[in-house]
């Protein structure tokens, strides 16, 4: 039975590993997560309040167009964060920032509605919650973020909302990953118990 899997988590948390693990251990199709591509990225992060808007309409929209081409596919799929954080999470800590006007996050909020209604939720949603300090040692860890200007304080306030969320979150079965305590990317022992933890809902 066809299934969809999301991963969600911060800047850094893991995802794109775990991600990756995954489809090497079950027949899954990863949806490209657009960030790599989005034109307004760096332009976003020397000039938030400028082009905070344009970038979160470009996320939106690559990532609703995305999940519609492979939602037809026959395979079960497995995406790198979910369009509910992209409003929850992103949108909504630039607005509380003030680098989004209330008129933009609105319009923004009604489109995300409009767009998040005709999808379905996950089959099964996994948290990878992630201390800032860890988050912040694998984005110097990876070449390609490592050179992108994401400050401390800003992850403190994604995790801050990303927390609050999770505990309201109610659209899905959800596994809840620590990742300063289980190590999946090479701890042979937390591999097997994330697949044990996770065999049930694929």
């Amino acid at each position: 039975m066809k299934k969809y899997i999301a991963v969600a988590g911060t800047i850094g948390s893991g995802k794109s590993a775990l991600i990756d693990f995954l489809c090497k251990s079950y027949p899954l199709l990863s949806v490209p997560n657009p960030a790599a591509d989005n034109p307004y990225l760096e332009d976003f992060f020397r000039d938030m309040k400028r082009w905070a808007f344009h970038s979160q309409i470009y996320f939106l929209s690559r990532k609703f167009e995305a999940f519609k081409n492979f939602s037809t596919s026959f395979s079960s799929i497995i995406t790198c964060r979910t369009i509910y954080e992209d409003a929850e999470i992103f949108a909504r800590n630039l607005y509380q920032s003030g680098l989004m006007s209330e008129t933009d996050f609105m319009t923004y909020y009604q489109l995300y509605l409009c767009l998040s209604d005709s999808l379905p939720a996950p089959d099964l949603l996994i948290y990878l919650h992630s201390p800032v300090s860890s988050s912040l040692r694998r984005l110097n860890a990876n070449p390609k973020l490592g050179s992108v200007p994401i400050t401390e304080k800003y992850l403190r306030h994604l995790n801050r909302l990303y927390v609050n969320w999770i505990a309201d979150y109610d659209l899905s079965e959800v596994i809840i990953i620590d990742t300063e305590q289980h190590d999946f990317t090479s701890n042979l022992v937390d591999r097997a118990d994330i697949l044990e933890a996770i065999e049930r809902y694929i």
